[in-house]
């Protein structure tokens, strides 16, 4: 995918801005995430490298191409829903991540250069349930409300 500002585009495009945002929630968003990967599981993705050792400005801006995240922003739905660009710290703050957690999905240094799209898949999914209540806690809310 080959990116241009704008103003190129509206050179050659009519381009419009005004379109109306799709109001996804986090689950939705890591849901569809997720969904996108599982399409080619055996794709090969680039990760990114070393991006726990990167001060946040720069981590923030790291991106490459056929990553994780670029998967994500080819997606019409995520773009619609919010999503600006495929960097580090537009992934971090559109699918609501920690930086731990991102790094699981998008690091050199767990899968080499790159990581199989269903992998990427599974660690998205294992953020879903991840904040959801054990069954210890579950079973107390239903006897005790």
């Amino acid at each position: 995918m080959k990116h241009h500002a704008i103003e190129e585009l509206q050179g050659v495009a009519e381009v419009k801005q005004d379109l109306p945002r799709r109001s996804l929630s986090r689950t939705e968003r890591l849901e569809r995430w997720a969904e996108l990967l599982e399409r080619s599981p055996h794709r090969r993705l680039s990760t990114l490298h070393e991006t726990e050792y990167q001060p946040a400005h720069v981590r923030a801006t790291m991106r490459g191409d056929g990553t994780p995240i670029s998967v994500a922003f080819e997606d019409p739905v995520l773009r619609t829903a919010g999503m600006d660009n495929d960097s580090y710290g537009e992934a971090k703050r559109f699918f609501e991540l920690s930086d731990e957690q991102l790094h699981k999905v998008i690091c050199y240094c767990h899968f080499g250069a790159t990581v199989s799209a269903s992998t990427a898949a599974r660690h998205i999914r294992a953020m879903l349930v991840e904040n959801q209540p054990g069954l210890f806690a579950r079973l107390r809310q239903i006897f005790f409300g």
